[in-house]
C-alpha cells in the first residue's frame, strides 16, 4: 500500500490504462511524428533558398523539394489527428476503469470512511473532476512530449551549423522563462487554496440541492443561499485574485520568448559581416528560430494543467489507497449455523469509543431485539454485526468463525441489513425489489412483495412495479420506500436479517401487518431488530438493553420487566405515549 502511494501520477495513469497503455505510447510517437512533419518544412526551405543563391536552375530539384514538403504538411495533419484519437481512445478507457475502481473500492473500505466524506466530494471527484482531465490526457500526454522532443531534436541540428547562432536562438526564451518563473512563487499555495475553494463550492451546492426540501419548509432559503453565494464569490474571487497577480510576468513571458529575431537578426548579421558566419547559414537559422520557439511556449502553457492531472489524480488515488475491511478471498472456516457471538466488542468513531466492551450472544434462527435510548450504540452494533465496520476490539463470530475470518462477497449473501433511511435506485420498483436477487424473476419479486404487505400499494400506483421511483425513492413515501426495502432484503433470503429501525416511518396499522410479514419470511433465520417501538419487540426471543456503549440488561421481554431498570421505565414511557396518544391527546 505505500509502494501504492509514492507512486507518481503518470505511474498511476499507465496502471489504469492497463492493455491500453500502449495506444499512449503510439499516441506519443504519432505526434512526434507531426512536429517533425511541421519543422521538416523549414528545412527544406532552408535548402531551396541555399541552391537558388548558389544558381541551382534545376527544376526537379525544387520540384522534389516541393512534394516533400508538401507531404509533410499532410504528414503533420495525418499524425496529430491519428495520434489524439488514439490518446481519446486510450483516456476514456482510463476515465471508464478509474470510475469502476472507485466504485469497487468504496463497497471495500469501511462505511465510517464513506460516512465521514461529503457525498457531493466523492461525487465531485469520480465524476466532474475526472472529466476535467479529459482533455488533459488526450492531448497533454502526447503533445507535451512531442512539442518539447521536436524542438530538441532542431536545436542539435542548429549546433552542427553554428554552436553560437543556437545558443544566441535561446535567450529570449530563456528571458521568457525567467519571467515565467516568478510565477511559480507562492505557486503551491495559490493552487490548494483554488483547489480548496473549489471543492467548498461544490459541496455547499449539492448540499443545498439535497436540502432544498427543508431549506424551504423551515424558511431557510435566505441563509442557506447565503452559503451558496459566499462559496461561488469565494471561488471566483481566488481565481481572479491569482490571475491578476500573474499578468504581468504571463504577458511578459508570452512577448519576449518567441521574440528569436530580436538577439539572431543582429548578431548574426554581426557574424556574416565579420564573415564568421555564411550569409546561407544565416537564413537558415532565422528559419529554424522561427520554428524552434513556438513548441516550447506551448509546452510551457501545459503547467497548470499538469498541476490539474496531479491534484486530480492525487485525490482518486487517496480514495483507492484506503485501508480495506481485511477479509480472505474465500472462506478459513464454514460456519456451523447461523448464531452471533460478540466478545468484548469496542469500537469507535475516529478517536471517540461508542461501544465498550459488549458481550452478546444470539441463539440461531432466534429474534432478539436491540432496546436504548437515542445514541445508545444500537445501530453501532448491527452495522459491525453486517460487517460495515470492523471491531476495533474483542470478536463478532457466525457460528463459531470470526467474521474476519470470512470472504466479504460471501458474508454479504449470508446477511441482509435494512435500514432506517433506505435507498432506492431511480428505476422501476420491481428493479428495486430485484436488487435483493438479480436473478429473480418477476414471479419471485410479486410473491415477495405479496408477503411482505407492499403489493397492494404498488398495484394502486398507476403503473404497479413499473413506476418508477425517482432520485432516492423520492416519488413514494418514507414507509413505503421502507416497505420496497424489506422486500428486497427478504428476496435475497439471506440466512441473517437485521432490521434497523427498518419501520420507523410506517404507521401503527402497516406496521402490524409487516410485522406479521417479517415473521413468516424469517421463519428459521437469525432475525435482530432494533426498534423504538416496544411493543413490536414484545415478542422476541431475547433482549438486549443498550446503554451509552453497554449491554446493560437483557431477557424476554416479561423477565426485563420484573428486573426493573431501564426497560421497565422505556417500557412504562411507551405505553404512557401510545395510551395518551389513543385517547385523543396527540393530534397529527
Amino acid at each position: 500500500m505505500e509502494q501504492e502511494k509514492k507512486k507518481s501520477s503518470i505511474g498511476w495513469i499507465m496502471s489504469f490504462a492497463g492493455q491500453k497503455k500502449k495506444l499512449y505510447v503510439v499516441s506519443v510517437l504519432l505526434a512526434v511524428f507531426g512536429v517533425l512533419c511541421g519543422i521538416v518544412p523549414f528545412i527544406l526551405t532552408g535548402k531551396i533558398i541555399r541552391n537558388l543563391i548558389e544558381g541551382n536552375r534545376e527544376w526537379s530539384f525544387y520540384l522534389t523539394r516541393g512534394l516533400l514538403m508538401a507531404l509533410c504538411f499532410i504528414g503533420k495533419i495525418l499524425g496529430h489527428n491519428i495520434s489524439t484519437t488514439c490518446s481519446h481512445v486510450a483516456t476514456f478507457h482510463v476515465l471508464g476503469e478509474v470510475r469502476k475502481l472507485l466504485c469497487e473500492k468504496l463497497s471495500r473500505v469501511p462505511l465510517g470512511y464513506v460516512k465521514d466524506t461529503p457525498s457531493g466530494t466523492l461525487k465531485n471527484i469520480m465524476m466532474e473532476r475526472l472529466d476535467s482531465i479529459e482533455t488533459t490526457l488526450a492531448h497533454v500526454l502526447p503533445e507535451f512530449t512531442s512539442n518539447l522532443l521536436a524542438p530538441v531534436c532542431v536545436f542539435v541540428y542548429m549546433l552542427t551549423i553554428d554552436w553560437r547562432m543556437a545558443l544566441i536562438t535561446l535567450v529570449p526564451l530563456v528571458l521568457g522563462l525567467l519571467c515565467y518563473c516568478t510565477m511559480m512563487f507562492g505557486y503551491a499555495e495559490s493552487y490548494q487554496n483554488a483547489i480548496n475553494k473549489t471543492k467548498t463550492l461544490n459541496d455547499t451546492a449539492v448540499e443545498y440541492i439535497n436540502g432544498i426540501q427543508v431549506i424551504k419548509a423551515f424558511g431557510k432559503a435566505g441563509a442557506s443561499y447565503e452559503r451558496f453565494a459566499v462559496a461561488a464569490k469565494e471561488g471566483a474571487s481566488c481565481y481572479v485574485e491569482w490571475m491578476r497577480k500573474n499578468n504581468i510576468p504571463f504577458s511578459l513571458a508570452m512577448v519576449l520568448a518567441p521574440c528569436t529575431m530580436i538577439t539572431v537578426l543582429p548578431l548574426g548579421g554581426l557574424f556574416v559581416m565579420n564573415g564568421s558566419l555564411a550569409a546561407i547559414d544565416f537564413i537558415m537559422i532565422i528559419l529554424l528560430s522561427v520554428g524552434l520557439i513556438q513548441p516550447l511556449i506551448t509546452v510551457m502553457g501545459y503547467s497548470d494543467d499538469l498541476a490539474k492531472l496531479g491534484t486530480i489524480v492525487g485525490e482518486v488515488t487517496s480514495i483507492l489507497t484506503q485501508d480495506e475491511l481485511v477479509r480472505p478471498k474465500q472462506d478459513k472456516e464454514v460456519p456451523t449455523d447461523n448464531s452471533i457471538l460478540l466478545t468484548d466488542v469496542t469500537f469507535g468513531y475516529h478517536d471517540k469509543e461508542v461501544l465498550h466492551g459488549i458481550n452478546m450472544e444470539i441463539p440461531s434462527g432466534k429474534v432478539c431485539a436491540l432496546v436504548g435510548p437515542s445514541g445508545s450504540g444500537k445501530s453501532t452494533i448491527a452495522k459491525l454485526i453486517a460487517s460495515l465496520w470492523d471491531v476495533k476490539g474483542g470478536s463478532i463470530k457466525i457460528g463459531g468463525v470470526d467474521i474476519r475470518d470470512l470472504s466479504l462477497e460471501e458474508y454479504n449473501r449470508k446477511v441482509a441489513y435494512v435500514a432506517q433511511d433506505n435507498y432506492l435506485f431511480d428505476d422501476t420498483i420491481r428493479e428495486n425489489i430485484r436488487m435483493g436477487r438479480l436473478g429473480a424473476t418477476d414471479g419471485e419479486v410479486e410473491e415477495v412483495a405479496r408477503k411482505s404487505g407492499c403489493h397492494d400499494f404498488i398495484m394502486a400506483l398507476d403503473k404497479g412495479y413499473d413506476t418508477v421511483v425517482g432520485g432516492s425513492g423520492g416519488h413514494l413515501s418514507g414507509g413505503e420506500r421502507q416497505r420496497i426495502a424489506i422486500a428486497r432484503a427478504m428476496l435475497k433470503d439471506a440466512s441473517i436479517v437485521i432490521l434497523d429501525e427498518a419501520t420507523a416511518y410506517t404507521d401503527p396499522e402497516n406496521e402490524a401487518i409487516i410485522q406479521a410479514s417479517v415473521a413468516k419470511l424469517v421463519q428459521g433465520k437469525s432475525l435482530i431488530v432494533i426498534a423504538h417501538r416496544l411493543s413490536t419487540i414484545q415478542d422476541a426471543d431475547h433482549i438486549f438493553v443498550i446503554k451509552d456503549g453497554n449491554v446493560v440488561d437483557s431477557g424476554t421481554h416479561t423477565e426485563l420487566l420484573e428486573n426493573g431498570g431501564l426497560y421497565k421505565d422505556m417500557w412504562a414511557a411507551h405505553i404512557s405515549v401510545k395510551d395518551t396518544a389513543e385517547g385523543g391527546a396527540v393530534h397529527a
